[in-house]
């Protein structure tokens, strides 16, 4: 009786672990730009990106864009500043994604890192161009 009472506490424990494991902390990107673009071209490469990855992607005054993204009822709002020579991606607000204390549900995460790569491979490609 005893080791059926140790197994289900280790199984609890380790249920109350992979709960946990679901969030992660909120990963804000600041990224270089390589010489030679305009502030307009690290623009349209935003935009697209964002496009490309069912971003909403809206202008929000000189050098800022918000985007916004809804996964199945799981929203994630960023706010991108952007110059010729950088950008920075960072948290706004969320829903249905376990947001609490700096910490969010990891595919938040998933996907501001995907959108980042998308950015650079515009940025690169000279799909902005």
């Amino acid at each position: 009786m005893k080791k059926i009472v140790q197994f289900l506490a280790v199984i609890a424990v380790a249920g109350a672990l992979a709960g946990c494991a679901r969030t992660a902390i909120v990963q804000n990107i600041d990224a270089p730009v390589s010489a030679g673009h305009t502030q307009s071209q690290v623009r349209a490469a935003i935009l697209k990106a964002g496009q490309q990855r069912q971003w909403v992607m809206n202008d929000a005054g000189p050098g800022v864009i918000t985007g916004r993204l809804d996964n199945r009822g799981h929203v994630a709002e960023i706010r991108i500043t952007y110059a010729a020579d950088s950008y920075s991606i960072n948290y706004a607000n969320s829903l249905n994604l376990k947001a609490s204390d700096g910490r969010i549900h990891k595919k938040y995460n998933t996907w501001v890192n995907t959108l980042d790569k998308q950015i650079q491979q515009n940025l690169a490609s000279g799909a902005a161009l």
